[in-house]
């Protein structure tokens, strides 16, 4: 019986039985693989972007996902507003994209246009 509730547990967490608004996917090692980011949280981003008049920074090399931000570049605290499981990450806007970056690593987890 403790094996069948164990399965059940297992099988409702793995397709996604408990809502949330940001799901994080992670590969084995850690680092995210995919962010989703519902449409909601989307629309608060670009509004942030817009109300903010933020300035895109200027690179050598194009920013982007899986890419690893320089370290001459300043990364931005999320606000908490952009959704609960964003919070732990860094931002940098560039290009008119905002770009998700893992701290940690300062690797570029999601773009966001």
């Amino acid at each position: 019986m403790k094996k069948l509730f164990l399965l059940s547990a297992a099988a409702m967490i793995s397709t996604g039985a408990f809502a949330q608004s940001t799901v994080v996917t992670t590969t084995g090692t850690g680092h995210a693989a995919a962010i989703q980011i519902e449409p909601q949280y989307r629309t608060r981003i670009k509004t942030y972007v817009t109300e903010h008049h933020l300035r895109p920074v200027t690179t050598k090399e194009k920013i982007v996902v899986g890419a690893t931000v320089p370290t001459d570049v300043e990364l931005e605290a999320v606000p908490a507003d952009w959704g609960p499981s964003l919070t732990h990450y860094r931002y940098v806007y560039s290009g008119e994209r905002v770009m998700l970056v893992d701290p940690g690593t300062r690797t570029v987890v999601q773009e966001i246009d």
